[in-house]
């Protein structure tokens, strides 16, 4: 395989994998549910298109074409992070959970 393909499958598995790890370090840090919910809908949805990205590449360099199974990945990864995010935040407003006082946006009165 061509070294210019090896370094770019390189590179999208990395950079995904540091995308998944700041989502995941961004669960367990961040104070309250509004702020942890950003860490596994946003940059980890990226870390694993970032992943999904470099596995089209490598099959696709050695011969074996686009994937139908990467491409469902995708599809079905970009449809249901943010419909989950938004079912969880809309449970959330509706038990008033507690949130930080640094968090911004407060839809209702602590």
């Amino acid at each position: 395989m061509n070294i210019w393909i090896e370094g770019l499958v390189s590179f999208f598995l990395l950079a995904g994998s540091l995308f998944a790890f700041v989502g995941a370090l961004g669960l367990y840090r961040l104070p309250d549910f509004f702020m942890r919910l950003h860490g596994p809908t946003k940059s980890t949805t990226l870390g694993v298109g970032g992943m999904v990205i470099a596995s089209l590449i490598y099959f696709g360099a050695r011969g074996e074409g686009i994937s139908f199974h990467e491409l469902l990945i995708t599809l079905f990864l970009f449809i249901t992070a943010p419909v989950s995010a938004h079912m969880l935040a809309k449970a959330a407003m509706q038990q008033k959970l507690r949130i930080n006082e640094n968090t911004s946006g407060k839809p209702w009165d602590q």
